[in-house]
């Protein structure tokens, strides 16, 4: 892993660009030296590492004394995308905009998207681990597709936050079953990109004996800033 570039944010907050191999990523640490827990907080389907609430989750986050990294995983951000992978996503925009059924679509974009993201993610993780300062617990915040695949993947994720908005193939609705860490759901009610059904069948499916569905009006980009509030507290109760 080799540091790129730091910059020092309000509330001591250190802000690290990385490259390992080629995976860029960004890692956010608080002030002090005591070891901290790690939080990999990743946007959905694919969007940047440098996606404004993302960047806002993330500092936010680090102040409340934790280290969070986010990446551009294989597909995502400024990544390298096949042609396939653009024409799907071509496809997408014009099916939505259009008001077609998507499902299918989706399907055949997000899955190898959550298939090719994942190890990257991993071996992010291992990197991080390594570093002074961060020992862990570690949890998981974002995206629900790829929060799934990595869960039932890597013993290492002690806790999670996930998002229900966007879609999740059928394969990590299968996996969710095998999710036993403590989850904590947020549900956008009106979500125009997510139906609502599919996200309460969803939080049915975990197999987590603790879990929690909090669940707001609005669209899918309204999630209210207190539950940002609520998804630290609950890492707190995990990870701390």
């Amino acid at each position: 892993m080799q540091f790129t570039s730091e910059d020092r944010l309000d509330g001591g907050v250190l802000a690290r660009e990385f490259t390992l191999g080629d995976i860029p990523g960004t890692l956010w640490t608080p002030p002090g030296s005591a070891s901290v827990p790690l939080i990999l907080m990743a946007h959905n389907n694919g969007l940047p590492k440098a996606e404004p609430r993302l960047v806002a989750r993330a500092r936010h986050t680090a102040a409340r004394g934790y280290a969070v990294a986010s990446i551009d995983a294989a597909g995502c951000g400024d990544r390298p995308r096949s042609a396939t992978e653009e024409q799907d996503r071509a496809e997408l925009r014009r099916a939505m905009q259009a008001g077609e059924p998507v499902d299918e679509i989706f399907e055949s974009f997000i899955g190898p998207l959550v298939e090719k993201a994942a190890p990257d993610w991993r071996t992010t993780l291992d990197a991080l681990l390594a570093l002074p300062g961060i020992d862990g617990p570690v949890g998981y915040s974002g995206w629900a597709a790829l929060g799934i695949r990595l869960i039932v993947t890597e013993p290492r994720i002690a806790a999670a936050g996930l998002f229900a908005g966007g879609f999740v193939p059928r394969a990590q609705r299968e996996e969710a079953r095998q999710v036993t860490v403590p989850l904590l759901l947020l549900l956008q009610w009106d979500d125009e990109g997510n139906p609502r059904q599919r996200a309460l069948d969803l939080f049915d499916a975990f197999g987590a004996k603790e879990k929690t569905l909090h669940a707001n009006l609005g669209g899918h980009t309204g999630t209210p800033w207190f539950e940002l509030e609520d998804t630290t507290r609950f890492l707190d109760r995990h990870l701390k």
